[in-house]
């Protein structure tokens, strides 16, 4: 099973630890490395990281995270790192044949989320997205979500922050088919900055955008201070099998 992880962004509300975004700590480990052991809880052997503001720290780092979780690791730098996470998601894809779990470097999820959602990686065409019904609590920032709108068959009807009516909250992670990457192409062809959300749009008005309802499984988007000090707080929760010792190791 492949995974592809986007870890290009600038992280402007985490810039004063001195770290990029990816390296941040949780309870010792980066974020990036709880993605790729996250991953590989659910069958996850290879992975692609896109990397872009710092990239040479960052793949620095990725030989050691390899050898600590057993999952070989591809690095992908992407030229201008302030483009939508779109571009991103190109890059990634362009190195990997068929499905793929598509996942944010700065979203801790717990394994109970990964292992409903890697149910539907044989899916034949376009995506699913990982969603939850509870759209308000201590983890979801409502100034930074993404929100979605269902239709009646579950499928996204609409997805995107500036949303009005929504029930549900995209939780960061994907199944992604090629259509995917497809979808991107054309949104940007048809006038979009090329975000990742908007190529899940141009899926969702073909009938191609699937949701999976992760609804009382954990996660969190470490995105500035506050959520960076709740997911320490909250660290047992995702925490996957042996990571005493992945923390002794990372020492």
């Amino acid at each position: 099973m492949n995974a592809l992880i986007l870890a290009a962004g600038y992280g402007s509300r985490l810039a004063a630890l001195g770290a990029p975004k990816p390296l941040v700590t949780v309870a010792g480990v980066s974020l990036l490395e709880w993605s790729v052991r996250q991953a590989a809880s659910v069958g996850v052997r290879h992975a692609v990281v896109v990397t872009g503001h710092r990239a040479a720290d960052i793949e620095a780092r990725l030989p050691g995270i390899a050898y600590r979780t057993g999952v070989t690791i591809e690095a992908c730098r992407v030229a201008d790192w302030s483009r939508p996470n779109g571009y991103s998601v190109l890059a990634g894809a362009a190195r990997i044949e068929g499905n793929y779990l598509l996942m944010m470097a700065d979203h801790l999820l717990s394994a109970g989320l990964l292992e409903v959602l890697a149910q539907d990686m044989h899916r034949p065409h376009g995506a699913a997205l990982a969603i939850d019904r509870n759209v308000v609590g201590p983890a979801i920032d409502p100034g930074d979500a993404t929100w979605v709108s269902r239709r009646a068959d579950g499928h996204i009807a609409a997805i995107g922050k500036q949303l009005a009516c929504y029930d549900a909250v995209d939780c960061g992670a994907f199944i992604a088919t090629p259509d995917l990457a497809r979808a991107i192409v054309a949104a940007m062809a048809g006038g979009a900055a090329g975000s990742l959300s908007q190529g899940m749009q141009r899926l969702a008005d073909n009938g191609m955008a699937a949701t999976v309802d992760v609804t009382g499984h954990w996660w969190i988007d470490v995105d500035d201070p506050h959520m960076l000090a709740l997911a320490e707080r909250m660290a047992p929760l995702f925490m996957p099998a042996g990571a005493d010792s992945l923390r002794k190791a990372v020492a």
